[in-house]
């Protein structure tokens, strides 16, 4: 018998059985009628959703495809903007910036902590030109969260925008936009939001607007602007991933009826749950910083290779979860707990992580990891 599968990576995730049903219904035409319908449901959910007054664009890409969005639709070459780089995708927010030209001041934090708020507002005080401060909600290949809103504060009154990639926090964590001073705001289908790759999602607020209106960078296809008059009409510029908006609807008929307090609760419970079982059974996670609701890095036990681990929790049981990313790799392995994913995703992930580590020959509390999940499961 083949191995049943659990996928427990942090991204792509789980899809709903309802929503993998309704993107199999016969497809519709684009500019038809029915996917303006469409268009106008899933316009709303969205709002909802970010917590923000504002529209928020849908690209057919993945996140990586958002965040390139959110740094030529808004500056030019030449302009100086300030990211925090602690992680592979606060790395990647710097290649972006530098791919088109511009100039970067980078706030380095040690892999597996959270941004001191302050290094942002020295950089911002050293800089006072900087058009951007470019941030991570969730840095997935740490584990680790940073303090997003008390980010949006610092630029609240400033000219600089905050822009926040939240492609692992949206549909996790409370995320609002328009509240926190969140000026553009990235995330993507395959994560919170329970969908197939394929989308980006991009809020922006009208201080970001403002300086849109000055952004010199080329970009041709991720181009914002025509994103938003064309949602006034429930339309996209180009041919949209007609499918995936299709189960997009569902998915935000799911987040409506668990409500935004419901969804933050069950993750917030999960993850709980997920690193207290995993410390129980004798080992140590990874961040140092504000761990992550999403996903949880954990350390490999010493003398032993987190990729290993990793790949036996695939290979003897099924269990797709993910290793570690550049420095990291051989060191930690990560588990996600986000999207779809409810009580005994939670139990799996802790037994599989044991069951693992025993079968190649490691030491864990075989059963107290299970047991402590349990608890703090049945006590909510």
């Amino acid at each position: 018998m083949s191995l049943k599968k659990y996928l427990l990576a942090p991204g792509p995730v789980p899809v709903p059985p309802n929503v993998l049903n309704a993107m199999a219904a016969p497809m519709i035409h684009h500019r038809s009628p029915d996917f303006v319908e469409l268009f106008a449901e899933v316009k709303e959910g969205l709002k909802y959703l970010y917590q923000t007054s504002q529209p928020v664009m849908i690209l057919a890409a993945t996140g990586t495809g958002g965040m390139e969005s959110a740094v030529t639709n808004f500056l030019s070459p030449g302009d100086k903007a300030i990211y925090v780089n602690g992680g592979k995708f606060g790395e990647r927010w710097g290649k972006i910036c530098a791919a088109y030209g511009v100039q970067t001041v980078e706030v380095k934090v040690e892999w597996g902590r959270s941004v001191d708020p302050a290094a942002v507002k020295a950089a911002l005080d050293a800089n006072p030109d900087a058009k951007a401060v470019y941030v991570q909600a969730s840095e997935t290949s740490t584990g680790v969260a940073h303090d997003i809103r008390a980010i949006g504060e610092l630029t609240r009154n400033l000219a600089a925008i905050t822009v926040v990639d939240a492609i692992t926090a949206m549909g996790v964590v409370n995320v609002p936009m328009d509240e926190w001073g969140l000026d553009v705001v990235v995330s993507g289908s395959q994560k919170g939001y329970m969908l197939p790759p394929g989308l980006a999602f991009v809020g922006v607020s009208e201080k970001a607007w403002r300086l849109n209106a000055t952004a010199k960078c080329p970009h041709f296809y991720f181009d914002l602007a025509k994103e938003r008059k064309n949602l006034e009409t429930n339309q996209t510029v180009f041919t949209p991933a007609v499918s995936l908006i299709v189960g997009l609807r569902e998915v935000l008929k799911m987040v409506r009826q668990e409500t935004l307090q419901g969804v933050f609760e069950r993750h917030d419970r999960l993850a709980h749950a997920t690193r207290e079982g995993l410390k129980a059974s004798g080992l140590r996670l990874y961040p140092v910083g504000t761990p992550s609701t999403a996903v949880t890095a954990v350390m490999a036990p010493e003398g032993m290779d987190g990729q290993e681990i990793y790949k036996t929790l695939r290979t003897k049981y099924g269990v797709t979860a993910a290793g570690g990313q550049d420095q990291l790799k051989g060191t930690v392995f990560r588990i996600a707990q986000l999207g779809y994913a409810d009580t005994f995703d939670t139990i799996t992930a802790v037994a599989a992580v044991e069951m693992a580590i025993t079968t190649l020959g490691g030491k864990v509390n075989l059963g107290a990891g299970v047991k402590r999940a349990q608890e703090l499961l049945l006590a909510k």
